[in-house]
């Protein structure tokens, strides 16, 4: 953070959702509200695929990653957003709106490739059920997991290398609640267009390859459950992919909006709701879409509770 002794601004105001002190009340309690849920949900469901050893399978590792991800950029996020609701002080530091773009670069884009191997692990399951135990080893779970943090955290080194070669001479307002990429560069007084290019290719690229992966695998998923005869087969084959198809639309649909395009095109209120969707929506919703219509989900629960009872016996 160096940088930060040749440029004019100190720190960022981050100016928030709304002036109106109401709607700040309101939103504070909703967000709120959200973040328990979040914590909850996803603690929970990393704490019942570590305690129940029948969810020790490819797909709930890859799902406990997942519920760790998404704890992590919601805390991220929503505790400094709260903050800025119930406080007049709206201001971050240089190095600590640095830090929080960091982290939440390194997670968001690991998610994008997380999902993919989700893809991939529902793939083998359906498409080559009897080699699916040994394609789906432990090492290559681990693997996947490693090549994801990876990818992210490298995308995230060059990224606050070429945010932190910026100069910031004139405004510090920050026209968003949290530090995201688009806003921050609109504040430059000097050429963006070398790190709009860069954040433009590593989100092509990341979508690109991580999109191409999970469409080679259900549409392999599709043309194999169109081979099963039975009706109930087929609604079986299909329920084990519906949340995680659910999961791929809604955070894949949010983050190409707003990321995928040119900063002149950024809009205040539209970037804005697709934002406070996938940093605090989207985690407080995934464990709900994989486990609502789920049975080995429901199942490990009551096993879980019975143990539980049986130890106070």
């Amino acid at each position: 953070m160096e940088r930060r002794n040749n440029t004019n601004v100190p720190d960022f105001i981050l100016i928030g959702l709304t002036d109106s002190e109401v709607i700040q009340r309101f939103l504070s309690v909703l967000f709120l509200l959200i973040y328990l849920i979040t914590m909850l949900g996803n603690s929970g469901m990393v704490l019942l695929i570590r305690l129940d050893h029948q969810l020790h399978t490819p797909m709930y590792f890859f799902l406990s990653h997942l519920s760790f991800l998404d704890l992590s950029y919601s805390t991220v996020i929503i505790p400094k957003t709260l903050e800025n609701l119930l406080t007049s002080n709206k201001n971050i530091s240089f190095n600590g709106c640095f830090t929080q773009m960091f982290f939440f670069f390194i997670f968001s884009v690991t998610e994008f490739f997380l999902l993919s191997s989700m893809a991939y692990d529902r793939y083998v399951a359906i498409c080559n059920p009897l080699h699916y135990p040994v394609v789906m080893s432990r090492r290559l779970c681990c693997a996947l997991i490693t090549l994801s943090y990876t990818i992210s955290c490298i995308e995230s080194v060059v990224n606050l290398i070429f945010m932190n070669g910026l100069y910031f001479c004139n405004s510090n307002v920050i026209y968003h609640f949290f530090c995201d990429l688009t806003p921050i560069l609109a504040l430059s007084c000097t050429d963006t267009h070398d790190t709009e290019s860069m954040i433009m290719i590593c989100g092509s690229l990341d979508i690109t390859v991580s999109l191409s992966a999970i469409s080679f695998s259900y549409i392999s998923i599709l043309s194999t459950i169109l081979k099963i005869n039975s009706s109930s087969g087929k609604r079986r084959a299909f329920s084990t992919c519906a949340s995680h198809l659910l999961g791929v639309t809604i955070y894949y649909g949010t983050t190409s909006f707003t990321y995928l395009k040119p900063k002149t095109s950024y809009s205040l209120g539209k970037d804005q709701v697709a934002s406070v969707f996938y940093t605090m929506v989207i985690p407080m919703l995934n464990p709900l879409i994989y486990s609502l219509r789920n049975k080995e989900v429901k199942n490990a629960i009551i096993r879980v509770m019975q143990k539980r009872e049986v130890s106070k016996k």
